[in-house]
């Protein structure tokens, strides 16, 4: 029979009713064509995956929390919430932290998922656990020390403004090279460890064509170029010792990756230098 030029079939008196779909927006990732014959699989399945998927938005709203600390933590320390210099660098963090979280959450979630390995997992080398431990004490100190020393206590003089534009420079660098080494790089682990759960390549192109630790190299531009903008001495100082640290992680991280990585010992003959061209 049909009714409004749709053939309707009778429903056999044994049959059993065919599977109910779940909304469309729990099989979000889920490849077309799959059917499922058997509901608890199914459920298990669609129950895992928006688990998995709360706990990832979880963390991301979380890092968008923690992010706003270190600038609120600036201006606060400073005493002077309408600090110009301040503001900028504060900004340019906040666009920093965000763009990036919202590029790999939207481009490459396993590299947003390697971001969040926390010290000790996932063989990383043991030595450094320490290293990691020391650069996120000695950054807390660097944000702290520079407002403290160009607003609140005045230890440092203020820089003549072509210091400040250098330092403006060197963070506009700074945003380039850390955004590009995410782009260009979806084994840019902040552990120092050999990936073999992602099948991890040495990738020679981008910024990686440039220097060999681009990210670094974008970070020290960081801590150099900020206090040069904000006119702290001692934040230069800071910034210098980090970039020691990160110097001493360079040469020990490249000790295991010409050992355990295929194809990173020809990388370094094409691409000679690990940070500074022509230099280092």
């Amino acid at each position: 029979m049909r009714d409004g030029g749709v053939t309707s079939q009778p429903t056999p008196p044994h049959a059993s009713p065919p599977p109910t779909r779940p909304l469309s927006f729990l099989m979000v990732g889920m490849p077309a064509g799959i059917h499922f014959h058997y509901a608890p699989v199914r459920d298990r399945l669609i129950i895992l995956l928006t688990s998995n998927t709360v706990r990832m938005e979880k963390k991301i709203a979380f890092a968008f929390l923690y992010i706003l600390i270190f600038p609120a933590l600036i201006l606060v320390l400073s005493g002077d919430f309408l600090w110009p210099e301040g503001w900028i660098f504060c900004i340019w963090f906040i666009l920093l932290c965000f763009s990036t979280i919202l590029y790999l959450e939207q481009k490459d979630p396993a590299l947003l998922a390697e971001r969040y390995q926390k010290p000790g997992t996932g063989n990383q080398e043991r030595w450094d656990r320490y290293v990691v431990y020391g650069i996120v004490i000695g950054f807390i100190l660097w944000i702290v020390i520079m407002p403290l020393d160009a607003k609140r206590f005045g230890w440092s003089p203020v820089f003549p403004l072509w210091l400040k534009v250098l330092g403006g420079a060197g963070l506009a660098g700074s945003f380039f090279l850390f955004f590009r080494s995410y782009t260009d790089n979806t084994f840019l682990s902040p552990l120092v460890r050999i990936q073999k759960d992602r099948k991890q390549r040495v990738v020679s192109t981008g910024v990686y064509g440039f220097v060999r630790h681009p990210m670094y190299l974008g970070a020290i531009l960081m801590f150099v170029g900020a206090p040069l903008l904000l006119s702290s001495f001692y934040g230069v100082l800071a910034g210098c010792a980090l970039t020691i640290l990160l110097m001493a992680r360079i040469l020990g991280e490249e000790v295991m990756l010409s050992r355990d990585l295929e194809g990173y010992r020809e990388y370094m003959q094409n691409v000679r230098y690990r940070l500074f061209p022509f230099l280092w």
